[in-house]
Protein backbone atom coordinates (compact mmCIF):
# COMPACT_ATOMS: atom_id res chain seq x y z
CA UNK A 1 0.00 0.00 0.00
CA UNK A 2 2.89 2.13 1.05
CA UNK A 3 4.56 1.87 -2.74
CA UNK A 4 1.31 2.68 -4.44
CA UNK A 5 0.72 5.82 -2.89
CA UNK A 6 4.62 6.38 -3.33
CA UNK A 7 4.50 6.32 -7.26
CA UNK A 8 0.57 7.73 -7.06
CA UNK A 9 2.62 10.86 -5.72
CA UNK A 10 5.50 10.45 -8.36
CA UNK A 11 2.76 10.08 -11.15
CA UNK A 12 0.76 13.33 -9.99
CA UNK A 13 3.80 15.24 -9.90
CA UNK A 14 4.88 14.20 -13.73
CA UNK A 15 1.06 14.85 -14.45
CA UNK A 16 1.51 18.29 -13.62
CA UNK A 17 4.65 18.68 -15.14
CA UNK A 18 3.60 17.81 -18.36
CA UNK A 19 0.34 19.83 -18.19
CA UNK A 20 2.66 22.86 -17.47
CA UNK A 21 4.97 22.18 -20.34
CA UNK A 22 2.04 21.63 -22.77
CA UNK A 23 0.22 25.02 -21.54
CA UNK A 24 3.78 26.65 -21.85
CA UNK A 25 4.18 25.57 -25.36
CA UNK A 26 0.90 27.24 -26.43
CA UNK A 27 0.46 29.95 -24.46
CA UNK A 28 3.58 32.19 -23.24
CA UNK A 29 3.76 33.47 -19.47
CA UNK A 30 5.82 36.39 -18.14
CA UNK A 31 5.37 37.72 -14.96
CA UNK A 32 7.51 41.24 -14.32
CA UNK A 33 8.28 41.03 -10.58
CA UNK A 34 10.26 44.27 -10.22
CA UNK A 35 8.68 47.46 -8.60
CA UNK A 36 9.11 49.58 -11.68
CA UNK A 37 8.29 46.99 -14.02
CA UNK A 38 11.27 47.39 -16.04
CA UNK A 39 10.95 44.31 -17.82
CA UNK A 40 7.30 44.76 -19.33
CA UNK A 41 6.25 46.40 -22.54
CA UNK A 42 3.03 48.64 -22.16
CA UNK A 43 0.01 47.36 -24.08
CA UNK A 44 0.70 50.33 -26.72
CA UNK A 45 3.86 48.59 -27.62
CA UNK A 46 2.59 45.10 -27.80
CA UNK A 47 -0.11 46.38 -30.38
CA UNK A 48 2.60 47.82 -32.35
CA UNK A 49 4.66 44.98 -33.05
CA UNK A 50 1.90 42.31 -33.39
CA UNK A 51 0.89 44.49 -36.51
CA UNK A 52 3.85 44.19 -38.10
CA UNK A 53 3.98 42.41 -41.00
CA UNK A 54 7.98 41.91 -41.64
CA UNK A 55 11.14 41.12 -39.47
CA UNK A 56 12.20 43.85 -37.68
CA UNK A 57 16.62 44.09 -37.84
CA UNK A 58 18.37 46.17 -34.91
CA UNK A 59 22.24 46.77 -34.73
CA UNK A 60 23.37 47.69 -31.17
CA UNK A 61 26.57 49.88 -31.73
CA UNK A 62 26.78 50.81 -27.62
CA UNK A 63 29.34 47.87 -27.70
CA UNK A 64 33.23 47.67 -26.54
CA UNK A 65 34.71 48.41 -23.00
CA UNK A 66 31.53 50.54 -21.40
CA UNK A 67 31.88 51.99 -17.95
CA UNK A 68 28.98 51.13 -15.31
CA UNK A 69 26.40 53.11 -16.69
CA UNK A 70 26.35 52.42 -20.21
CA UNK A 71 26.89 48.48 -19.19
CA UNK A 72 23.59 49.18 -17.58
CA UNK A 73 22.22 50.68 -20.34
CA UNK A 74 23.43 48.07 -23.26
CA UNK A 75 22.07 45.52 -20.51
CA UNK A 76 18.34 47.32 -21.00
CA UNK A 77 18.40 47.73 -24.88
CA UNK A 78 19.22 44.06 -25.21
CA UNK A 79 16.76 42.73 -22.83
CA UNK A 80 14.44 45.39 -23.78
CA UNK A 81 14.74 43.71 -27.36
CA UNK A 82 14.30 40.21 -26.04
CA UNK A 83 11.10 41.05 -24.83
CA UNK A 84 9.92 42.52 -28.02
CA UNK A 85 10.70 39.15 -29.56
CA UNK A 86 7.84 37.73 -28.07
CA UNK A 87 5.34 39.78 -29.77
CA UNK A 88 7.17 40.96 -32.79
CA UNK A 89 6.55 39.52 -36.29
CA UNK A 90 10.08 38.43 -36.31
CA UNK A 91 13.26 40.50 -34.79
CA UNK A 92 16.83 40.10 -35.32
CA UNK A 93 19.43 41.45 -32.89
CA UNK A 94 22.72 41.98 -34.55
CA UNK A 95 25.99 43.57 -32.83
CA UNK A 96 28.39 46.34 -33.94
CA UNK A 97 31.51 48.06 -32.37
CA UNK A 98 32.26 51.54 -34.23
CA UNK A 99 34.90 51.88 -32.30
CA UNK A 100 37.23 48.53 -34.20
CA UNK A 101 36.27 50.33 -37.95
CA UNK A 102 39.63 52.49 -39.36
CA UNK A 103 39.73 55.96 -38.74
CA UNK A 104 37.97 56.95 -42.08
CA UNK A 105 34.98 54.29 -41.83
CA UNK A 106 34.20 55.89 -38.77
CA UNK A 107 34.38 59.39 -39.70
CA UNK A 108 32.26 58.49 -42.12
CA UNK A 109 29.64 56.71 -39.72
CA UNK A 110 30.11 60.08 -37.60
CA UNK A 111 28.94 62.23 -40.32
CA UNK A 112 25.98 60.15 -40.56
CA UNK A 113 24.80 61.26 -37.42
CA UNK A 114 26.68 58.83 -34.85
CA UNK A 115 28.24 61.32 -33.06
CA UNK A 116 29.99 59.60 -30.18
CA UNK A 117 29.82 59.85 -26.15
CA UNK A 118 33.30 60.41 -24.45
CA UNK A 119 32.70 57.43 -21.23
CA UNK A 120 35.55 57.15 -18.71
CA UNK A 121 36.51 53.82 -17.28
CA UNK A 122 38.54 53.06 -14.36
CA UNK A 123 40.90 50.01 -14.70
CA UNK A 124 41.79 47.95 -12.14
CA UNK A 125 44.92 49.83 -11.46
CA UNK A 126 43.06 52.69 -11.15
CA UNK A 127 43.53 54.15 -14.51
CA UNK A 128 41.39 56.40 -15.88
CA UNK A 129 41.04 56.05 -19.54
CA UNK A 130 38.41 57.88 -22.36
CA UNK A 131 37.14 55.96 -24.96
CA UNK A 132 35.05 56.68 -27.34
CA UNK A 133 31.33 55.27 -27.27
CA UNK A 134 28.17 54.93 -30.04
CA UNK A 135 25.18 55.16 -28.12
CA UNK A 136 22.95 53.95 -30.85
CA UNK A 137 21.30 51.76 -32.46
CA UNK A 138 19.62 50.79 -35.93
CA UNK A 139 16.08 50.02 -36.44
CA UNK A 140 15.27 48.20 -40.11
CA UNK A 141 12.04 47.91 -41.01
CA UNK A 142 10.67 46.97 -44.28
CA UNK A 143 12.80 49.01 -46.82
CA UNK A 144 13.51 51.91 -44.50
CA UNK A 145 16.36 52.47 -41.33
CA UNK A 146 16.51 54.87 -38.26
CA UNK A 147 19.13 55.96 -36.12
CA UNK A 148 17.86 55.38 -32.65
CA UNK A 149 19.90 57.58 -29.68
CA UNK A 150 19.90 55.22 -26.56
CA UNK A 151 20.62 58.33 -24.55
CA UNK A 152 18.37 60.81 -23.07
CA UNK A 153 18.26 63.87 -21.38
CA UNK A 154 20.92 66.67 -20.63
CA UNK A 155 21.97 65.72 -17.03
CA UNK A 156 25.27 66.16 -16.44
CA UNK A 157 26.63 63.34 -14.43
CA UNK A 158 26.60 59.87 -16.91
CA UNK A 159 24.27 58.17 -14.28
CA UNK A 160 21.71 60.42 -14.75
CA UNK A 161 21.83 60.22 -18.61
CA UNK A 162 22.34 56.24 -18.73
CA UNK A 163 19.26 56.38 -16.33
CA UNK A 164 17.18 58.48 -18.27
CA UNK A 165 18.02 56.83 -21.98
CA UNK A 166 16.59 53.40 -19.69
CA UNK A 167 13.52 55.22 -18.94
CA UNK A 168 13.34 56.52 -22.46
CA UNK A 169 14.14 53.20 -23.92
CA UNK A 170 10.97 51.43 -24.84
CA UNK A 171 9.42 55.01 -26.47
CA UNK A 172 13.08 55.58 -28.52
CA UNK A 173 12.52 51.87 -29.90
CA UNK A 174 9.15 52.00 -30.49
CA UNK A 175 8.92 56.04 -32.11
CA UNK A 176 10.68 54.89 -35.21
CA UNK A 177 8.49 51.55 -35.73
CA UNK A 178 5.54 53.47 -35.10
CA UNK A 179 6.38 56.05 -37.68
CA UNK A 180 6.90 53.26 -40.31
CA UNK A 181 3.55 51.59 -39.93
CA UNK A 182 1.28 54.35 -40.23
CA UNK A 183 -0.29 54.76 -43.11
CA UNK A 184 -1.88 58.16 -42.89
CA UNK A 185 -0.08 61.07 -41.59
CA UNK A 186 -2.09 63.13 -38.98
CA UNK A 187 -2.60 67.37 -39.57
CA UNK A 188 -1.98 69.84 -37.66
CA UNK A 189 -2.61 73.67 -38.24
CA UNK A 190 -0.49 76.85 -37.23
CA UNK A 191 -3.18 78.96 -37.24
CA UNK A 192 -2.14 82.76 -38.50
CA UNK A 193 -3.49 86.36 -39.02
CA UNK A 194 -2.98 88.14 -35.82
CA UNK A 195 0.93 89.83 -35.83
CA UNK A 196 2.54 86.82 -35.53
CA UNK A 197 6.45 87.02 -36.19
CA UNK A 198 7.86 86.65 -39.65
CA UNK A 199 7.59 82.43 -40.73
CA UNK A 200 11.62 82.47 -40.44
CA UNK A 201 11.02 83.00 -36.51
CA UNK A 202 8.95 79.68 -36.50
CA UNK A 203 10.54 77.34 -39.53
CA UNK A 204 11.98 75.55 -37.02
CA UNK A 205 8.57 74.65 -35.00
CA UNK A 206 7.43 73.57 -38.49
CA UNK A 207 10.63 71.36 -39.62
CA UNK A 208 10.40 69.61 -36.21
CA UNK A 209 6.82 68.80 -36.40
CA UNK A 210 6.83 67.80 -40.08
CA UNK A 211 8.81 64.62 -39.16
CA UNK A 212 5.44 63.36 -37.55
CA UNK A 213 2.54 65.86 -39.26
CA UNK A 214 1.33 67.44 -41.98
CA UNK A 215 1.66 70.92 -40.52
CA UNK A 216 -0.38 73.64 -42.58
CA UNK A 217 -0.31 77.35 -42.15
CA UNK A 218 -3.48 79.73 -42.46
CA UNK A 219 -5.88 82.44 -40.96
CA UNK A 220 -9.56 81.84 -40.27
CA UNK A 221 -10.49 85.29 -40.48
CA UNK A 222 -12.80 87.26 -42.62
CA UNK A 223 -15.81 87.90 -43.58
CA UNK A 224 -17.75 84.54 -43.65
CA UNK A 225 -15.79 81.28 -42.45
CA UNK A 226 -16.98 77.99 -42.60
CA UNK A 227 -17.96 76.77 -38.91
CA UNK A 228 -16.07 73.78 -39.86
CA UNK A 229 -12.81 74.80 -41.26
CA UNK A 230 -10.66 73.49 -38.75
CA UNK A 231 -12.17 69.55 -38.42
CA UNK A 232 -9.63 68.18 -41.38
CA UNK A 233 -6.94 68.77 -37.89
CA UNK A 234 -6.39 66.82 -34.94
CA UNK A 235 -4.70 70.13 -33.20
CA UNK A 236 -3.86 73.87 -33.98
CA UNK A 237 -1.31 75.82 -32.74
CA UNK A 238 -1.63 79.08 -32.02
CA UNK A 239 1.66 80.70 -31.58
CA UNK A 240 2.74 84.09 -30.37
CA UNK A 241 -0.42 86.05 -32.05
CA UNK A 242 0.23 90.03 -31.22
CA UNK A 243 -2.85 91.22 -32.36
CA UNK A 244 -6.72 90.52 -31.07
CA UNK A 245 -9.07 87.67 -32.64
CA UNK A 246 -12.41 88.73 -34.15
CA UNK A 247 -15.39 87.26 -32.91
CA UNK A 248 -16.06 84.76 -35.83
CA UNK A 249 -12.69 83.29 -34.92
CA UNK A 250 -13.31 82.90 -31.38
CA UNK A 251 -16.01 81.17 -31.72
CA UNK A 252 -15.36 79.04 -34.42
CA UNK A 253 -12.37 77.72 -32.33
CA UNK A 254 -15.07 77.33 -29.28
CA UNK A 255 -16.87 75.15 -30.99
CA UNK A 256 -13.92 73.20 -32.81
CA UNK A 257 -12.62 71.98 -29.22
CA UNK A 258 -15.92 71.16 -28.53
CA UNK A 259 -16.51 69.02 -31.00
CA UNK A 260 -13.26 67.30 -29.49
CA UNK A 261 -10.45 69.37 -31.19
CA UNK A 262 -6.64 69.78 -29.49
CA UNK A 263 -5.17 73.02 -29.13
CA UNK A 264 -1.97 74.74 -27.75
CA UNK A 265 -1.77 78.15 -26.75
CA UNK A 266 1.70 80.09 -26.83
CA UNK A 267 0.55 83.31 -25.86
CA UNK A 268 2.56 86.23 -23.77
CA UNK A 269 0.69 87.78 -20.94
CA UNK A 270 1.85 91.14 -21.42
CA UNK A 271 3.29 93.71 -24.28
CA UNK A 272 6.39 94.79 -25.04
CA UNK A 273 9.01 96.47 -27.27
CA UNK A 274 11.52 94.02 -28.79
CA UNK A 275 12.59 96.61 -31.02
CA UNK A 276 12.77 99.22 -28.59
CA UNK A 277 14.37 97.12 -25.65
CA UNK A 278 17.19 97.48 -28.02
CA UNK A 279 17.16 100.85 -29.34
CA UNK A 280 16.71 102.51 -26.07
CA UNK A 281 17.95 99.99 -23.61
CA UNK A 282 14.23 99.88 -21.96
CA UNK A 283 10.41 99.04 -22.92
CA UNK A 284 7.35 99.53 -20.91
CA UNK A 285 5.64 96.53 -20.50
CA UNK A 286 1.40 96.18 -20.41
CA UNK A 287 -0.90 93.63 -20.19
CA UNK A 288 -1.56 91.85 -23.73
CA UNK A 289 -5.25 91.99 -24.52
CA UNK A 290 -5.81 89.59 -27.64
CA UNK A 291 -9.34 88.41 -26.59
CA UNK A 292 -9.12 85.41 -25.42
CA UNK A 293 -8.89 85.80 -21.90
CA UNK A 294 -12.51 85.04 -20.70
CA UNK A 295 -12.15 81.80 -23.28
CA UNK A 296 -9.21 80.43 -21.32
CA UNK A 297 -10.98 81.34 -18.41
CA UNK A 298 -14.37 80.17 -19.04
CA UNK A 299 -11.75 76.35 -19.60
CA UNK A 300 -9.96 76.58 -16.59
CA UNK A 301 -6.98 78.80 -16.89
CA UNK A 302 -5.90 81.92 -16.87
CA UNK A 303 -2.11 83.88 -17.93
CA UNK A 304 -1.95 86.29 -15.43
CA UNK A 305 -0.45 90.11 -16.87
CA UNK A 306 3.13 89.75 -15.28
CA UNK A 307 6.53 88.57 -16.02
CA UNK A 308 8.77 85.89 -14.15
CA UNK A 309 12.33 86.99 -13.36
CA UNK A 310 14.87 84.07 -12.16
CA UNK A 311 18.04 83.71 -10.86
CA UNK A 312 18.49 80.32 -13.53
CA UNK A 313 18.68 82.32 -16.54
CA UNK A 314 20.06 82.57 -20.13
CA UNK A 315 23.07 85.30 -20.09
CA UNK A 316 23.39 88.19 -22.30
CA UNK A 317 26.32 90.49 -23.51
CA UNK A 318 26.62 93.90 -22.74
CA UNK A 319 29.43 96.41 -22.88
CA UNK A 320 31.80 96.40 -20.84
CA UNK A 321 33.09 99.27 -18.60
CA UNK A 322 35.50 101.50 -19.92
CA UNK A 323 37.92 100.41 -17.04
CA UNK A 324 38.03 96.52 -18.32
CA UNK A 325 39.96 95.17 -20.98
CA UNK A 326 37.28 93.11 -22.72
CA UNK A 327 34.91 94.92 -25.12
CA UNK A 328 31.55 93.06 -23.60
CA UNK A 329 31.00 90.76 -20.85
CA UNK A 330 28.24 88.35 -19.96
CA UNK A 331 25.13 89.32 -17.57
CA UNK A 332 22.33 87.62 -16.15
CA UNK A 333 18.92 88.56 -18.01
CA UNK A 334 16.33 87.11 -15.59
CA UNK A 335 13.40 87.81 -17.85
CA UNK A 336 14.90 85.07 -19.76
CA UNK A 337 14.51 82.21 -17.56
CA UNK A 338 15.14 78.35 -17.98
CA UNK A 339 12.45 76.47 -16.99
CA UNK A 340 12.17 73.31 -15.27
CA UNK A 341 9.92 70.64 -16.14
CA UNK A 342 7.60 68.28 -14.38
CA UNK A 343 9.43 64.53 -14.56
CA UNK A 344 5.81 62.84 -13.62
CA UNK A 345 3.95 64.20 -17.18
CA UNK A 346 4.79 61.87 -20.49
CA UNK A 347 5.23 65.54 -21.89
CA UNK A 348 8.09 66.81 -19.57
CA UNK A 349 9.63 63.43 -18.25
CA UNK A 350 13.53 63.46 -19.07
CA UNK A 351 13.78 67.06 -20.75
CA UNK A 352 16.27 69.28 -19.42
CA UNK A 353 15.88 73.06 -19.52
CA UNK A 354 13.40 74.87 -21.68
CA UNK A 355 14.39 78.12 -22.90
CA UNK A 356 12.07 81.41 -23.06
CA UNK A 357 11.94 85.01 -22.39
CA UNK A 358 9.94 87.39 -21.39
CA UNK A 359 7.49 84.70 -19.56
CA UNK A 360 4.07 85.06 -17.61
CA UNK A 361 2.99 82.79 -14.55
CA UNK A 362 -0.15 80.91 -15.06
CA UNK A 363 -2.79 79.44 -12.79
CA UNK A 364 -5.88 77.09 -12.61
CA UNK A 365 -9.00 78.68 -11.96
CA UNK A 366 -12.16 77.10 -10.68
CA UNK A 367 -10.75 73.90 -9.59
CA UNK A 368 -13.85 72.13 -8.92
CA UNK A 369 -14.77 72.17 -12.61
CA UNK A 370 -13.90 67.90 -13.18
CA UNK A 371 -10.58 69.30 -15.55
CA UNK A 372 -7.21 67.40 -14.75
CA UNK A 373 -4.88 70.16 -14.74
CA UNK A 374 -1.39 69.52 -14.53
CA UNK A 375 1.95 71.91 -14.36
CA UNK A 376 4.15 71.01 -17.34
CA UNK A 377 7.04 73.81 -16.50
CA UNK A 378 7.82 76.75 -13.74
CA UNK A 379 10.51 78.30 -12.62
CA UNK A 380 12.85 77.21 -9.95
CA UNK A 381 13.17 77.93 -5.95
CA UNK A 382 14.17 81.82 -6.59
CA UNK A 383 11.52 83.88 -8.87
CA UNK A 384 10.61 87.88 -9.09
CA UNK A 385 6.90 88.07 -10.32
CA UNK A 386 6.60 91.99 -11.67
CA UNK A 387 3.04 93.08 -12.72
CA UNK A 388 2.17 95.31 -15.25
CA UNK A 389 1.88 97.91 -16.35
CA UNK A 390 5.90 98.81 -15.31
CA UNK A 391 8.91 98.74 -17.12
CA UNK A 392 12.15 96.46 -17.97
CA UNK A 393 15.32 98.29 -18.20
CA UNK A 394 18.27 97.10 -19.51
CA UNK A 395 20.83 99.62 -16.97
CA UNK A 396 18.40 97.90 -14.01
CA UNK A 397 19.26 95.00 -14.28
CA UNK A 398 21.26 94.46 -11.21
CA UNK A 399 18.76 93.07 -9.35
CA UNK A 400 18.22 92.61 -5.38
CA UNK A 401 17.93 88.74 -5.17
CA UNK A 402 16.39 89.23 -1.76
CA UNK A 403 12.99 89.77 -4.00
CA UNK A 404 13.17 86.71 -5.56
CA UNK A 405 11.04 85.53 -2.96
CA UNK A 406 8.74 82.90 -4.84
CA UNK A 407 9.40 79.33 -5.84
CA UNK A 408 8.20 77.31 -8.95
CA UNK A 409 5.66 79.53 -10.13
CA UNK A 410 3.85 77.76 -13.05
CA UNK A 411 4.51 78.79 -16.61
CA UNK A 412 2.78 76.20 -18.64
CA UNK A 413 -0.23 73.78 -18.11
CA UNK A 414 -1.77 70.39 -19.65
CA UNK A 415 -5.94 70.67 -19.16
CA UNK A 416 -7.79 67.28 -20.33
CA UNK A 417 -11.12 66.57 -19.37
CA UNK A 418 -14.88 68.20 -20.93
CA UNK A 419 -14.54 71.67 -21.45
CA UNK A 420 -17.43 74.35 -21.32
CA UNK A 421 -17.91 76.16 -24.06
CA UNK A 422 -17.21 80.07 -23.79
CA UNK A 423 -20.50 80.73 -25.81
CA UNK A 424 -23.08 78.41 -23.78
CA UNK A 425 -24.89 82.22 -23.01
CA UNK A 426 -24.15 83.65 -25.93
CA UNK A 427 -25.59 84.12 -29.68
CA UNK A 428 -23.62 82.88 -32.71
CA UNK A 429 -21.68 85.55 -34.44
CA UNK A 430 -22.20 87.17 -38.21
CA UNK A 431 -19.81 85.87 -40.63
CA UNK A 432 -20.09 82.34 -39.30
CA UNK A 433 -20.97 79.65 -42.23
CA UNK A 434 -23.17 77.13 -41.04
CA UNK A 435 -26.52 76.56 -39.21
CA UNK A 436 -25.37 73.77 -36.60
CA UNK A 437 -26.82 74.22 -33.20
CA UNK A 438 -24.47 75.54 -30.53
CA UNK A 439 -22.28 72.84 -28.59
CA UNK A 440 -22.32 73.76 -24.72
CA UNK A 441 -19.78 71.25 -23.53
CA UNK A 442 -17.38 69.60 -25.11
CA UNK A 443 -16.13 65.98 -26.13
CA UNK A 444 -13.39 64.81 -23.90
CA UNK A 445 -10.14 66.24 -24.78
CA UNK A 446 -7.03 68.24 -24.43
CA UNK A 447 -5.39 71.14 -24.12
CA UNK A 448 -1.33 72.52 -23.38
CA UNK A 449 -1.38 76.98 -22.32
CA UNK A 450 2.47 78.66 -22.52
CA UNK A 451 2.72 81.59 -21.28
CA UNK A 452 4.98 82.74 -23.67
CA UNK A 453 5.41 82.66 -27.20
CA UNK A 454 8.90 82.52 -27.10
CA UNK A 455 8.96 79.09 -26.31
CA UNK A 456 8.25 77.99 -29.91
CA UNK A 457 10.02 80.62 -31.77
CA UNK A 458 13.65 79.93 -33.02
CA UNK A 459 16.51 82.98 -33.71
CA UNK A 460 17.64 84.15 -36.86
CA UNK A 461 20.19 85.76 -37.79
CA UNK A 462 21.46 87.40 -41.30
CA UNK A 463 18.78 84.64 -43.28
CA UNK A 464 19.98 82.29 -40.86
CA UNK A 465 17.93 80.04 -39.26
CA UNK A 466 18.71 78.40 -35.79
CA UNK A 467 16.78 75.50 -34.02
CA UNK A 468 14.19 75.98 -31.34
CA UNK A 469 16.17 76.46 -27.62
CA UNK A 470 19.16 77.24 -28.89
CA UNK A 471 21.34 80.00 -27.39
CA UNK A 472 23.62 81.53 -29.48
CA UNK A 473 25.77 82.97 -26.80
CA UNK A 474 26.42 79.95 -25.60
CA UNK A 475 26.00 77.71 -28.15
CA UNK A 476 23.80 75.12 -26.14
CA UNK A 477 20.84 73.62 -27.47
CA UNK A 478 17.92 73.57 -25.05
CA UNK A 479 14.95 70.94 -25.06
CA UNK A 480 12.07 73.09 -26.89
CA UNK A 481 12.40 70.85 -29.85
CA UNK A 482 11.14 67.70 -27.77
CA UNK A 483 8.70 69.88 -25.11
CA UNK A 484 6.93 71.07 -28.35
CA UNK A 485 6.77 67.83 -30.27
CA UNK A 486 6.05 65.69 -27.30
CA UNK A 487 2.98 68.65 -26.77
CA UNK A 488 1.91 67.91 -29.71
CA UNK A 489 1.96 64.39 -29.35
CA UNK A 490 0.30 64.09 -25.95
CA UNK A 491 -2.59 66.20 -27.70
CA UNK A 492 -3.07 63.80 -30.96
CA UNK A 493 -2.23 60.45 -29.91
CA UNK A 494 -4.82 59.91 -26.58
CA UNK A 495 -2.63 57.36 -24.56
CA UNK A 496 -0.61 55.66 -27.55
CA UNK A 497 2.80 56.65 -28.45
CA UNK A 498 3.21 59.23 -25.67
CA UNK A 499 2.36 57.37 -22.80
CA UNK A 500 5.66 55.08 -22.82
CA UNK A 501 7.11 58.36 -21.74
CA UNK A 502 6.10 57.70 -17.98
CA UNK A 503 8.10 55.04 -17.32
CA UNK A 504 10.25 55.72 -13.97
CA UNK A 505 12.99 53.68 -13.14
CA UNK A 506 14.82 54.71 -9.80
CA UNK A 507 17.98 55.51 -9.86
CA UNK A 508 19.97 53.55 -7.00
CA UNK A 509 23.25 54.71 -6.60
CA UNK A 510 26.17 53.18 -4.59
CA UNK A 511 27.49 55.16 -2.13
CA UNK A 512 31.02 55.86 -3.06
CA UNK A 513 32.69 57.35 0.12
CA UNK A 514 31.06 54.43 1.98
CA UNK A 515 31.96 51.68 -0.28
CA UNK A 516 35.80 52.77 0.00
CA UNK A 517 35.45 53.10 3.68
CA UNK A 518 33.78 49.69 4.72
CA UNK A 519 35.04 47.73 1.52
CA UNK A 520 36.92 45.85 3.74
CA UNK A 521 34.57 44.94 6.15
CA UNK A 522 32.40 43.74 2.90
CA UNK A 523 35.47 41.85 1.53
CA UNK A 524 35.70 39.64 5.44
CA UNK A 525 31.53 39.89 6.02
CA UNK A 526 31.33 38.26 1.74
CA UNK A 527 33.99 35.98 2.43
CA UNK A 528 33.65 34.67 5.65
CA UNK A 529 29.66 34.63 6.17
CA UNK A 530 28.95 31.82 4.09
CA UNK A 531 31.44 29.61 5.51
CA UNK A 532 30.13 29.89 8.64
CA UNK A 533 27.19 29.39 7.37
CA UNK A 534 27.74 26.22 5.91
CA UNK A 535 29.26 24.79 9.01
CA UNK A 536 26.55 26.09 11.43
CA UNK A 537 24.45 24.04 8.99
CA UNK A 538 26.12 21.34 8.89
CA UNK A 539 26.98 20.77 12.47
CA UNK A 540 23.32 21.29 13.01
CA UNK A 541 22.66 18.31 10.46
CA UNK A 542 24.90 16.56 12.44
CA UNK A 543 23.65 16.98 15.82
CA UNK A 544 20.26 16.57 14.55
CA UNK A 545 20.83 13.23 12.49
CA UNK A 546 22.77 12.09 16.20
CA UNK A 547 19.76 12.45 18.27
CA UNK A 548 17.48 11.07 16.04
CA UNK A 549 19.06 7.71 15.64
CA UNK A 550 20.74 7.80 18.95
CA UNK A 551 18.01 7.27 20.52
CA UNK A 552 16.91 4.58 17.94
CA UNK A 553 19.79 2.47 18.85
CA UNK A 554 19.02 2.76 22.33
CA UNK A 555 15.75 1.91 22.13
Amino acid sequence: MANVKKYWGIGVVLACLVIANVLVQVRVFRWDLTDDKIYSLSDASKVLLQQTDAPIEVTILLNGELSAGFQRLRKATIETLEEMKVYAHGLQIHYQDLNELDAKARQEMEQQGFVPTRNTIVEHSGKTVEMRTYPYAVLRYHDEEAIINLLSGTEQSEEEVTNAGIEQLEYNLMEPLYLMQRTETPRVAILEGHDEADERYSYDLENTLSAYFQVDRGSINGDSVDLHILDNYQAIIIANPQSSFGETERYIIDQYIMRGGKVLWAVDGVRFSDEMLHSEGYTPIVEHEIGIKDMLFRYGICIDPALVQDVQCLTIPVQAPSSSKQSHILIPWTYAPLLQSNPYHPITHDLGAIMSTFVSPIRAVNDEDGIEKFVLLYTSTATKVTRCPNEVNLSGNEQNWDQYEHANVPVAASMEGVFPSAYAHRMMPEGVMGNDPLIKQSAPTRQVVIGSGSVLMNNAQQNQVMAMGYDPVTGRLYSNRDFITNAMLWLTDGDGLISLREKIVPLRLLNTKRAYKERTKVEIISTVAPIVFLLLVGGAVIVIRKRKYGLKAKG
